[in-house]
């Protein structure tokens, strides 16, 4: 897994460096869309079926809030694994790490559909349950960076926003599919069956990850642009070495070590840059499990409606997102990241309310155009993302950078967004204490956003 050999010059023809350019940006939106897959179907069990069956006890709104807090669990573990091969993938290259993270990520996701149950098994049940989200967890913090700076490092000059929608399309695929075989799932099973195997067929899929992680071990390169950075490094430490040689043996050690760890560069001279950078994500990425999986929640349990027709509408909505990020991330090319991010930012604010209004009526019709609306909105946002975030930050220290500043947006909205809601719910009784919460991320998004905006006219 070490790519020392890519530090060597390219003697690739044109056409083999576009062969090496589409190759990369489909094997990232291959792995963004398994490994997302993997991570949502967690998320959809958890508000159908995984309350019941690992934590059984107290009401059914106590089993939810364990089960999403078991959901949540991974989300706090995704910063370590966006440290670890933040730091590894900078020095090593983008690939191994890519490569790490489908193989944690299939065995995770296979082992969670074999677990057996707080029945069979005791309290090993619920902990064991917990590990195995935790390893989901670190694969899709080693994975977002991976994949991003995969597709956006081989991009083509002025494309970088619509290479990295590539790997943004991974979600919205990831999805769509997650909730196609939970609905093939509980319609060629009655619901007791549905309820004691059928539900664990979907996390049984996970063992397809390990097929493109060999793949993408044996046939995909590495990014051009780790291999430059990578031949800059190389030369200047033949510099540094013969100066070193020349004023005495010992002296650059120590400097060698500080600056040949990204973590460390990050640390002591990006931090703030990479907190703007979760500040401005976590409305996105809070809306959109919100939307996932705590409405999911809300209205078949609070609100009564069809478990199949709840999850046609998400599938549904998910598939506009497939034309909006692109198309979203293609415009960011044209007329720049940040206005059209902080656009989207904007409509999540001014929609958290009516959205909730649309949802509260039980009609499917107001839950469509209500999701659908703000999709669109996340879409906005989303499409740019992985581009901005890279051009944050330098290559040599790009991968630890955007990964931490995801990671610390998924951690802050994400994890913590479905618990959020159905404690805010429980405690106040009215939805509109959830659209709060998101205009309350929206605000913080909208002023990071206005930060990183200054910062880049003073450059």
């Amino acid at each position: 897994m070490d790519t020392a050999p890519s530090a060597l010059p390219s003697t690739s023809t044109p056409a083999q460096d576009a062969r090496n350019r589409r190759k990369g940006a489909t094997a990232a939106a291959l792995a963004s869309a398994v490994e997302w897959y993997d991570y949502f179907v967690f998320g959809i069990a958890a508000a159908l079926v995984l309350g019941d069956l690992y934590f059984p006890a107290g009401s059914s709104s106590a089993g939810v809030l364990a089960s999403f807090a078991t959901f949540a669990v991974g989300f706090f573990a995704r910063p370590f694994g966006g440290v670890i091969a933040g730091h590894l993938g900078d020095k090593r290259g983008r690939k191994p790490m890519l490569v790490l993270a489908l193989t944690l990520m299939g065995v995770a996701t296979t082992g969670i559909g074999l677990l057996p149950t707080y029945e069979t098994i005791g309290i090993a049940a619920p902990v064991l349950l917990v590990t195995l989200r935790v390893m989901q967890g670190i694969a899709v913090g080693v994975q977002w960076g991976g994949a991003m700076l995969l597709a956006t490092e081989y991009a083509p000059e002025g494309k970088r926003g619509i290479y990295g929608s590539f790997v943004q399309l991974g979600v919205p695929i990831g999805v769509v599919t997650a909730n196609s075989v939970f609905l093939l799932a509980g319609a060629f099973t009655s619901e007791s069956a549905f309820a004691a195997w059928g539900w664990r067929l979907p996390f049984l899929v996970g063992l397809l990850v390990l097929v493109l992680a060999w793949y993408i071990h044996k046939h995909v390169e590495e990014t051009p642009e780790f291999r430059a950075a990578e031949r800059a490094l190389a030369e200047k430490e033949r510099e540094e070495k013969g100066q070193a040689t020349e004023q005495g043996a010992g002296k650059g050690k120590g400097g060698d070590g500080a600056r040949n760890s990204p973590l460390r560069t990050i640390l002591r001279g990006h931090l703030g840059t990479v907190f703007l950078a979760g500040g401005s994500f976590a409305v996105n990425t809070a809306t959109f499990y919100i939307l996932i999986t705590g409405v999911l929640d809300y209205t078949t349990r609070e609100l009564d409606m069809n478990r199949g027709a709840v999850l046609t509408v998400s599938l549904c909505v998910s598939l506009t997102q497939l034309v909006l990020i692109p198309a979203s991330a293609a415009l960011s090319d044209r007329i720049g990241r940040i206005r059209i991010y902080g656009l989207g930012a904007a409509g999540i604010a001014l929609w958290a309310v009516p959205m909730f209004l649309l949802i509260d009526t039980g009609s499917l019709l107001w839950l469509a155009v209500g999701t659908f609306v703000a999709s669109c909105f996340l879409s906005i946002m989303y499409g740019p993302q992985a581009a901005l975030f890279a051009e944050l930050f330098t290559p040599e220290m790009r991968y630890t950078g955007a990964s931490l500043g995801y990671q610390i947006a998924a951690v802050l909205g994400g994890g913590l967004a479905p618990f959020v809601m159905v404690l805010l719910l429980e405690t106040t009784g009215t939805s509109m204490s959830v659209s709060a919460y998101i205009i309350g991320l929206a605000v913080i998004a909208l002023g990071s956003i206005k930060v990183l905006a200054d910062r880049a006219r003073s450059r």
